[in-house]
């Protein structure tokens, strides 16, 4: 995948002679997620050479990146001045407003300019990402990139295009604050360059939330400056044919990764496994676990039973330690530690834990793993930070102020919700996105996924931040692999957590898709292509 590559590029996926025979006339813009209110108007905006993209000091980054974006997508180089009236302008603008919230815009385009408003930058960071699908060829059944614009610049071919914009009034604000897609860096390493072009198809369908699973029984993927044999020892591992694989990103990488995610409104939710999928750090530092036995980077998937020792104290200086300098990189609001899957066999074999469960009035070892998260969470919370778990830290009793990741159905996001905690609900029916697109999770089925489970009253409802998409990598060694498998189910899942609830039928949003395919193809991104399925 190229998130920026030339119009030639663009052009090589589209037949140019059906391109020059679109005729510009304006029906419904073909755009993902749906907007919650389009209004079509009469005629077109044409950008060109002429045009003029303003800001003013607060809009300014955000006009930057659409004209990157712009000259990405169209070869044009537009300027961007300080300024705030005029023609054959792009403008965008800050406009004290409630009911845009913080991610909400207006788009209202008319032959003389587009104006894009919004209460915060997100939202016009949106704007922007509706105003790009706007220019698509193909955007919507009759209008697209038409004819006349001169590419001799860019290109030796004497092909003309035109850039227009359909007249339209667009308000739109996102129905769930939390919009995730997870990434599995552990079981397969993949590099920066990747994770950047994730996080920008992420932005192009208005997610915000990128959830990076970077610690795991088959790899510790970040860099701990206090305990450097974790990516020594921890990032790698032996394959069955003697090879060694693995990789981890230091804490430079990881600065500039979180800066490019925020750059795009996209905060970036760590996740440290804990207390079992911790084999990684436990080959680093074999005192960790209750034996203190040495053991090896497992190179085969599955739950492993060497877990954390609960009945240490430092284990738990340990994990401050790392999650410490966690932390320290990732400014979002919450840390998510994982807490699933976790044997309690070593546990009860442990004279350590048991003697923790007996002093602490403990009932069972599913107790003493309600201990040990809320153990944690207590030292989160110090940190103004916020606990998120899967489901699994409900049992035994759930941390006073902790969210919950709903992925074995949604029975744990209910219950979590009725007691009063946050939820963001991942059920693997609908949000696992390494699970088969044909038999198991097509896209029509992740279309059908409702976030919010009828059994919750009104007010219970309101602790469903959102939903998020899972890619776990066991079977997915590759970048385009993981694109496969990502997309375009992640457009369906992008509409179901921004757009109104049934704001479209599936058959609405397959011609949508339709369109936003094309772009995709113009970006290289390796999508499944098998039509049948949607």
């Amino acid at each position: 995948m190229k998130l920026h590559q030339s119009i030639l590029s663009f052009l090589s996926i589209l037949s140019i002679a059906s391109v020059l025979a679109l005729p510009i006339k304006t029906r419904k813009p073909m755009i993902i997620p749906q907007p919650q209110k389009i209004e079509i108007k009469k005629g077109n905006f044409l950008i060109d050479d002429k045009t003029v993209i303003l800001v003013t000091k607060e809009t300014k980054k955000t006009g930057k990146y659409l004209a990157n974006e712009l000259k990405s997508l169209t070869g044009l180089s537009l300027p961007v001045e300080n300024c705030s009236t005029g023609k054959n302008v792009i403008l965008l603008k800050l406009k004290a407003d409630d009911k845009f919230g913080d991610e909400g815009y207006q788009l209202l385009s008319s032959p003389e300019k587009i104006l894009i408003l919004a209460n915060k930058p997100a939202g016009l960071f949106y704007g922007c990402q509706s105003l790009k699908q706007l220019l698509l060829p193909g955007n919507s059944a009759d209008h697209g990139a038409g004819v006349q614009h001169n590419l001799a610049r860019t290109s030796s071919s004497a092909i003309n295009i035109e850039w227009t914009v359909p007249c339209v009034n667009i308000y739109d604000k996102p129905r769930f604050k939390w919009r995730g897609l997870m990434l599995d860096s552990c079981r397969h390493f993949f590099d920066v360059k990747f994770v950047k072009e994730f996080i920008d198809l992420m932005a192009m369908y208005k997610f915000n939330t990128f959830h990076w699973h970077l610690t795991e029984d088959q790899g510790w993927r970040i860099e701990i400056k206090k305990y450097p044999k974790l990516t020594e020892v921890g990032a790698w591992r032996k394959e069955k044919d003697g090879k060694k694989y693995g990789g981890f990103y230091t804490r430079n990488q990881i600065r500039e990764i979180v800066k490019y995610a925020a750059d795009r409104h996209i905060t970036i939710i760590p996740e440290i496994e804990m207390p079992g999928h911790s084999s990684a750090a436990i080959a680093s530092y074999p005192k960790l676990s209750c034996s203190g036995k040495p053991i090896e980077v497992p190179a085969v998937w599955g739950i492993k039973r060497d877990v954390y020792c609960a009945g240490k104290d430092s284990t738990f200086e340990f994990l401050e330690n790392v999650l410490s300098e966690v932390i320290e990189l990732f400014p979002g609001k919450f840390i998510h530690i994982g807490g699933d899957e976790c044997p309690k066999a070593n546990w009860k074999k442990c004279p350590k834990c048991q003697a923790r469960i007996k002093k602490e009035k403990l009932k069972d070892e599913r107790e003493l793993q309600s201990y040990f998260i809320k153990r944690i969470e207590k030292f989160i919370n110090k940190k103004n930070k916020r606990l998120i778990g899967w489901d699994e830290i409900l049992e035994g009793g759930l941390a006073p102020n902790a969210a919950v990741m709903s992925w074995r159905g949604i029975n744990g996001g209910i219950i979590a919700a009725k007691a009063g905690h946050d939820v963001v609900m991942s059920p693997t029916s609908y949000c696992y996105f390494d699970y088969n697109q044909t038999t198991r999770t097509p896209i029509e089925k992740v279309y059908k996924f409702e976030p919010v489970p009828k059994e919750l009253s009104k007010s219970e409802a309101k602790h469903i931040l959102g939903g998020q998409g899972n890619l776990w990598t066991e079977h997915i060694p590759t970048p385009d692999i993981a694109e496969k498998m990502l997309y375009p189910r992640a457009c369906a899942l992008a509409e179901k957590l921004w757009s109104p609830k049934n704001c479209e039928s599936f058959e609405n949003f397959k011609k949508r898709l339709d369109a936003n395919l094309k772009r995709l193809d113009s970006l290289n991104v390796n999508y499944y292509h098998d039509i049948s399925s949607h």
